[in-house]
């Protein structure tokens, strides 16, 4: 074994886009960044809405306003350090700055994972159990669901974090990737990889597999309720309730699991990146858009503050 392989790693080779040079790298920097002051400020204004106004003063909405809670933390530990890649053309990063950031999108992938579970039963709830849903869902049992969230997501990745110190690091530091990737990271492991590979599918089991079949359970259970209601008019009032949900769920859990289903190789990692920038940067700005557009009660609170507005400038 020669020296470079026995030395430890310090710091990592973050390549980002090796493609992306010059004033093609200026541009996609631009994008993503107007992508994230966008997603940032849509998000900010769901949680002041939710807070503020009356109308959006129930269950549904508010774990909206934590979806987007979630969903800002998440940019936050994920997209400035994507935007430095870019902008650097390939950027290093600590041993320990790798650990925490894998540490911390692990973290937050699982409370949104298990946040959208949630959801799901509140939906539930709400169309199969109509006559006890309020009693039911009260103010208590949705702090203690996103407590549960939020607790759950850091508890279950702590057994990441825990793992992803044992090893040592040694050889070769580059990571072909905008930022700390488990998957990717834990490849460049010395030792202790078979159990941290181990560990990373039993985790995304509990994170990802068994939300994703909750979710689905509910589902059916919500889509065969919708099919006995005898008007028209009612099935549809039903399902809207329930669709904006639905679609953020699809693309949410379509483009996470698309990461692994892709075997990790050079012919792959392109498209790894590719499903990566969708699933940090796209989906988080798609999400509260298409609850400000299917929720009735959203555009209603959105169409009188523009109406007020309008009148003070006239």
């Amino acid at each position: 074994m020669n020296e470079a392989n026995q030395s430890s790693v310090t710091e990592f080779l973050l390549l980002g886009f090796p493609n992306v040079t010059g004033y093609k790298a200026v541009a996609f920097f631009i994008i993503i960044l107007i992508a994230y002051i966008l997603t940032l400020m849509i998000n900010t204004m769901v949680i002041v809405l939710v807070s503020i106004k009356s109308q959006l003063h129930s269950p549904m909405y508010f774990f909206l306003q934590q979806l987007s809670i979630v969903e800002s933390v998440f940019l936050t530990v994920t997209v400035p350090n994507m935007l430095r890649v870019i902008w650097l053309e390939g950027a290093t990063v600590s041993n320990a700055g790798c650990i925490t950031q894998a540490y911390l999108y692990c973290a937050i992938g699982c409370t949104e994972c298990h946040l959208l579970t949630v959801m799901a039963y509140d939906r539930y709830l709400a169309i199969c159990n109509p006559l006890r849903y309020t009693t039911i869902m009260d103010t208590r049992l949705q702090n203690l669901l996103a407590i549960y969230c939020w607790v759950c997501g850091f508890l279950l990745t702590q057994i990441t974090l825990n793992f992803l110190c044992l090893p040592e690091y040694c050889g070769v530091n580059v990571i072909d990737h905008f930022f700390c990737e488990p998957v990717l990271f834990i490849e460049l492991a010395c030792s202790y990889k078979v159990a941290l590979q181990l560990e990373i599918i039993i985790i995304s089991v509990l994170i990802e597999v068994i939300p994703f079949i909750l979710i689905i359970i509910s589902y059916i259970c919500i889509f065969v309720t919708i099919l006995g209601i005898s008007s028209t008019t009612g099935r549809k009032k039903a399902f809207s309730t329930c669709s904006s949900h639905l679609t953020v769920v699809s693309v949410f859990f379509g483009t996470i699991i698309s990461i692994y289903l892709v075997p990790v190789n050079e012919n792959t990692l392109n498209i790894i990146k590719l499903i990566a920038v969708l699933y940090i940067v796209v989906t988080p700005l798609f999400n509260p858009i298409v609850y400000c557009l299917r929720n009735q009660e959203m555009r209603t609170v959105l169409g009188k503050i523009f109406n007020r507005r309008n009148l003070k400038k006239l």
